[in-house]
């Protein structure tokens, strides 16, 4: 049977699948259809040539929640607070995002605030009951919602955390007069302290319930309807993978779950190419994200915000989005300067080259003309040369320079742009970028990463052989995975190991019972402890890491607390004795261990690896730059710059100076001057 993963991206739905038997690989990459990206799912497995009988399971990663929560496309959906709370979501955290901008706003609210409904209950920071619900009043709440299409509920009360009974009994009215409505507690879904990140998250939760339900129905009709039988699992923001089932009930853990696959495939070339820090970025047609991985292990974030004061508290890959794609579209702004996205051209109408009704420049274009991109985009679709020149020469007549010195210039303020990005997110995790390799994926990726590197001073750049499909291939390198977190405070000089340890067990039958539910056989379950810490005043935590198989003693609570000073230095780059360390909550990731890929040498495609040459624009200058096929390349070629290497998904560009390397693996390990 076959193993498939499928990423339906902005602009590409990309397919990768092997063969449990054969150890057999195929890929797809297809436009995605997105009226119904359910279609681009289809049309990927049809490309491959893979019947849908003998799909075994089908790996899928969307961004569907996430474009559905940007775009603010989702239907109404209400929520019940206590009274007093009823604008947390507006109010935020009082931060400001640009300090001295007084004119900035804050994004429109998740749940408008004519669908927010406050009632008199509160408990307090211990769980002990203050003032019990008022059961009339919650009944009144019900009633009204009842009488509004809205059958999408949040259920939002203060310091839920500790104790979630209150929530439930007010689930439980709601369900009473609505057995049709979907109710999301927070303390359920989330038991985390900070009211504004918990309703946040529960909010999300409410909203894309619908979203995703639709979605998967519609994808679950498909596939049934081409004879589909077989298992379908969905990409998680945590770097795991559920089953459809429990995606419907926690949409909130599909934000990033489409970028989260192409942080496996980099775990993966961690393991293959013996590279033990990896700079992971991924180039679309849309965004650029970027990740690392220090030691192999992707790093995952508390912290992560959908948009400005719009946290999500559920453990995620830390992965940063930037628009800065090959769709990114150019342009003049009021200061006569030349300006890369982040808005994009997408697949529809896409760059102007593609001839589908784009005429604005985009970076596609400019590589295109740059010599760069062959006009017959390796056989795929012919693009339009003399569109992709009328539209860059907008810009170079606004500017007043020539056609390719312009088409330079996009492509170094994309790369750039992309820089940027990932200087923002090694910076912020304490790292030196030069201390890394930086893989780089997507279509558009390998295109732009040798360029990425010299400006962050990084020496070697991996293209892997399927870079064009990495977040596809990682998919199929995944395990499934459940975070669990209890809230329980206390002083690490004053802890109970018994009592953490209670807690922890907790969590770890919950784990069991999940992957049970997943099919996972016990010999396969691994449990992750961690705790989240903090010195004692600070208002954020760091990931501290709990032994595993053995029980935490008072030994074991003197090394928590060495070990947290040491995390805490490598991620801030301070620590201090001076400070009392203590404990936040207890977490424990459940993960079920799935089959992976053999670690097998690749088989080139065959054929001459040497397509001749082609004349590209290199600093101002024509140069005449040699054409690989990358497919048919085998352990050991080695190519010079300047140079073009053709693979079926994606073109890796090499600069003057440069060298590169083919590996067991067929991924390319490039040295730059």
């Amino acid at each position: 049977m076959w193993r498939v993963g499928v990423d339906v991206g902005g602009t590409f739905t990309d397919l990768f699948a092997w063969h449990e038997g054969t150890s057999e690989r195929r890929t797809g990459k297809v436009l995605t259809t997105r009226s119904d990206r359910s279609e681009g799912v289809i049309a990927a497995v049809a490309a491959a040539g893979i019947p849908f009988s003998e799909i075994g399971i089908l790996v899928h990663g969307t961004t569907t929640a996430t474009n559905a929560l940007i775009e603010r496309s989702y239907p109404d959906a209400a929520l019940v607070t206590t009274e007093g709370f009823r604008d947390v979501l507006e109010i935020g955290r009082m931060h400001r995002e640009f300090l001295y901008r007084p004119y900035q706003t804050k994004p429109k609210p998740l749940i408008r605030r004519r669908f927010r409904f406050p009632v008199d209950e509160r408990l307090s920071a211990r769980g002990e009951t203050i003032r019990p619900l008022d059961v009339q009043a919650a009944k009144a709440v019900a009633a009204r919602i009842a009488a509004t299409p809205i059958r999408s509920i949040a259920v939002c009360f203060i310091n839920s955390y500790v104790t979630s009974r209150h929530e439930r009994e007010m689930r439980d009215i709601l369900l009473d007069v609505m057995p049709d409505a979907e109710v999301v507690c927070s303390g359920d879904l989330r038991p985390a302290f900070r009211e504004h990140g918990r309703f946040t998250t529960a909010a999300i939760a409410a909203c894309m319930m619908p979203v995703m339900r639709d979605y998967f129905d519609q994808l679950d009709q498909r596939l049934a309807g081409q004879g589909f039988g077989g298992r379908l699992l969905i990409l998680k923001s945590n770097g795991g993978m559920m089953s459809a089932r429990f995606a419907r009930q926690h949409p909130e853990e599909l934000i990033e779950s489409g970028p989260a696959g192409g942080v496996a495939y980099a775990a993966h070339l961690c393991r293959s190419t013996g590279f033990r820090d990896i700079l992971h970025t991924d180039v679309g047609g849309t965004s650029f994200d970027t990740s690392i991985l220090p030691g192999g292990e992707p790093l995952v974030t508390r912290q992560y915000e959908l948009e400005w004061d719009v946290p999500v508290m559920v453990p995620m890959l830390d992965i940063h989005s930037v628009g800065a794609g090959g769709g990114s579209v150019a342009w003049v702004d009021d200061g006569g300067s030349l300006r890369v996205g982040p808005r994009s051209a997408g697949s529809e109408p896409g760059p102007a080259c593609y001839g589908r009704g784009g005429s604005e420049p985009t970076v596609t274009d400019a590589n295109l003309l740059l010599g760069r991109l062959n006009p017959s985009l390796s056989g795929k679709f012919s693009l339009d040369v003399k569109a992709a020149e009328r539209a860059v020469q907008t810009i170079a007549d606004a500017m007043g320079m020539s056609l390719f010195e312009v088409a330079e210039g996009i492509v170094r303020i994309g790369c750039e742009t992309m820089a940027h990005a990932v200087k923002a997110t090694i910076s912020g995790r304490g790292r030196d970028p030069r201390d890394f390799v930086l893989a780089s994926f997507g279509g558009a990726g390998p295109m732009h990463a040798c360029f990425v590197a010299q400006a962050l001073a990084i020496p070697k750049v991996v293209v892997p052989a399927y870079a064009g499909v990495a977040s596809a291939f990682g998919a199929t390198a995944m395990d499934i995975r459940h975070d669990l977190e209890a809230f329980h405070y206390t002083p690490v000089s004053g802890a109970d190991p018994q009592r953490i340890e209670a807690v922890i067990g907790g969590l770890e039958a919950e784990g069991r019972e999940r992957l049970a539910a997943d099919g996972i056989a016990p010999d396969r379950m691994r449990f992750v402890r961690s705790a989240q810490m903090r010195y004692m005043g600070q208002t954020y935590e760091v990931t501290v890491p709990l032994p595993e198989g053995e029980a935490l003693d008072a030994a074991g609570l003197e090394r928590l607390g060495a070990e947290f000073h040491d995390t805490h230095r490598i991620e801030y780059g301070v620590a201090s004795d001076d400070f009392s360390p203590e404990i936040v909550s207890l977490c424990v990731a459940a993960i079920g261990m799935t089959s992976r890929l053999a670690d097998t040498a690749a088989t080139p495609s065959g054929g001459d690896a040497d397509r001749g040459t082609r004349s590209v624009f290199f600093d101002g200058a024509w140069l005449d730059a040699r054409v690989h096929d990358g497919d048919a390349m085998g352990m050991g070629a080695e190519v010079l710059g300047p140079a073009i290497i053709e693979y079926a998904h994606a073109i890796a560009v090499l600069p003057p100076g440069s060298t590169g390397r083919v590996d067991r693996e067929q991924n390319l390990i490039v040295t730059l001057a």
